[in-house]
């Protein structure tokens, strides 16, 4: 999963370089944590959630497969 939001997060934000993706076991889950750059924040989460809502989707459907739940959270690099 961690690879996916990495994929897409990059092809969307104008400094990829500074795209972090961490993740983290949790019981039966997976947490996914998207950490990018403070102006590309608005590019990720885009239009009233609408990009971040299709990243989680995407992530949704290709987790379906393994029976785990992944959650996604997206953060500035400076934590906020």
């Amino acid at each position: 999963m961690k690879e996916l939001v990495e994929v897409i997060a990059k092809a969307l934000v104008e400094h990829p370089e500074e795209v972090v993706v961490t993740q983290k076991q949790e019981g039966r889950g997976i947490r996914v944590i998207l950490q990018v750059a403070p102006s590309d924040m608005g590019k990720v989460i885009g239009k009233q959630g609408r990009i971040a809502k299709s990243i989680r989707a995407v992530v949704k459907a290709a987790s379906t497969r393994d029976n785990i739940r992944v959650d996604v959270d997206i953060t500035d690099k400076t934590g906020a």
